[in-house]
Order: C-alpha cells, then structure tokens, then sequence
C-alpha cells in the first residue's frame, strides 16, 4: 500500500541516535553508524522524530510500504517498560491517531498490562473494562442548573429524519447548507447542542462504531458536497477513540469530492466541554 514513511538521507545521517528515543515504535536504529529504517509496519509515518535530527536526515515520503501494524508495535513497546508504554500512548493521543490507540489499549487489556495513563486516577477504567476505550462505566456529577434559567428554549431543528442512514443527500434543507455532523452521544454530552451546534445548521447524526454499512455514509457526505452544494462540515464527536472514525469519513469525503470545502472538527469531553477544535479540510 501507499502511505507517508520515514525517509533518511544517509549523507546527512552522522549517526548521533538523536532520532532513536522520540520514534516511540521502535522504527529507527543505528546501524553501522547510520539511522536505519528497521521495519515499514513499525513507522507510523506523523514524523515525531523529524525536529530531534540535528543534520535534516530525516523527512516524510509517500510510497509503497507495508502496513503499519500497532499490535506488532505493541508488542514491541511492551518490552520496554510502562515508561516505554506510556509515551507510546501519548504519542498517539497527541497525534490524534485514535484508531491506534484505540487498538493498544486493547492490547494492554488482552495482556493484562496496566495503562500507564490511568494507574495513578482513582478510577483506572481502561483496566476495569474489555473491549473499546468509548465503552467504559464512568459517572460524574452534572452541574446545577443556574437560578435564573426559565423558560423554554426554542429547538433548533429545522428538518427530518436526521440520522445518516435515513437522510436523502439531495433533500432540500442539505442545499447551500452549512452540515452538522454530529455523533450519536452529543446530543447528550452537550447541555446547549441547539444554541451553540445546530443554529443555523443542516444535521446529519451517525455512530461510526455501532452503525452498520456506513460505507454508504461516506457515499451519502460526498453527495451532499457534489450536488447538494454544502458550504461547510462541522464534525461534532466525543473525546472517545472510536468517535474519530466520523471524523475521518469527512475528511475522506471532501478528498473524494469535486469540489473541496472546509472541514471543521469540535471534540467534546464527557461533561460536555469544548476540548479541541481541530481545521480538517
């Protein structure tokens, strides 16, 4: 496959290993005085080790490669210790590859390894839990309601159905629109989804973990760009890994599309507050 890689230029290299400790999966070694590429599936391809190179050996191509593996990663990154472990984790979190981390934290729960980002809370619950980090038990108390809250806020919603699989891509209210689209839980996360989201806003809401066929979705956005004439994607998700896949879909879709359009991305923590906003496109 096709994919961004690590390159290096061996008369640049001088061999000084700066590269080594910041490529958290374990891809680069000296050899022979000189940085080596050990193994395409262990090169994620974000490039975290490009700043540490002194000399500028180092850059980012695109080319045949073989898949990057994060089981093989981990299996690897394990052996190093829970320091090695979590500096993995926050190279993905930083990054936002939350498909990635979403399958080490896996790993570390099949293996039994502590998540070195969770053991000092209180509440641990990637190690309490199996299967998808979005599926773990939390609670935490909701805030009070302010004193002079009254009244009925007027809804927001301005069409029907919402959900990506019932939608028409060429309905009327998607034309010359600007697209909300929204993952299923934030219209419970967020307390004012209507005056700060949805105002002014076509909707579309979908799960990119529990939905079926959501090829169809991607299909669907693409349709919405090329002929129904959107003037903007807003993606709204939640801080869980899995939420990252609706991201992704519109990212594609614009890729895929005639015309290009931006692409916005809010990502909301489970309380509801803002904890990114992030251009995609």
């Amino acid at each position: 496959m096709k994919r961004k890689i690590i390159s290096i230029n061996e008369e640049k290299c001088d061999g000084c290993g700066d590269c080594v400790p910041e490529c958290h999966e374990g891809a680069l070694q000296i050899i022979d005085g000189k940085a080596r590429l050990v193994s395409d599936l262990f090169c994620d391809g974000l490039g975290a080790c490009l700043g540490h190179c002194p000399t500028g050996a180092l850059t980012i191509e695109e080319r045949e490669a073989e898949p990057y593996d994060e089981r093989k990663v981990m299996d690897y990154i394990v052996k190093g210790g829970k320091n090695v472990i979590k500096a993995h984790l926050e190279h993905l979190r930083d990054h936002e590859e939350f498909e990635y981390a979403t399958i080490a934290l896996e790993y570390l729960i099949e293996k039994g390894i502590p998540n070195p980002l969770t053991e000092n809370e209180t509440q641990a619950p990637q190690q309490k839990f199996s299967g998808c980090p979005g599926s773990q038990s939390i609670s935490f108390d909701a805030e009070e309601p302010a004193e002079d809250e009254s009244g009925k806020r007027p809804s927001q919603l301005t069409q029907w159905p919402i959900q990506l699989h019932l939608i028409s891509p060429n309905a009327q209210y998607y034309r010359n629109s600007d697209l909300l689209l929204a993952a299923d839980c934030c219209g419970f996360a967020a307390p004012d989804l209507h005056r700060d989201y949805m105002k002014g806003k076509s909707i579309a809401i979908a799960c990119p973990k529990l939905d079926s066929n959501t090829e169809i979705y991607l299909e669907k956005i693409t349709t919405m760009i090329n002929e129904s004439n959107l003037k903007s994607i807003t993606v709204l998700i939640m801080q869980v890994p899995c939420c990252s896949g609706l991201a992704q879909m519109a990212q594609q879709a614009v890729m895929d599309a005639e015309r290009q359009i931006p692409v916005n991305a809010v990502v909301l923590g489970i309380n509801g507050e803002i904890l990114k906003e992030v251009p995609l496109a």
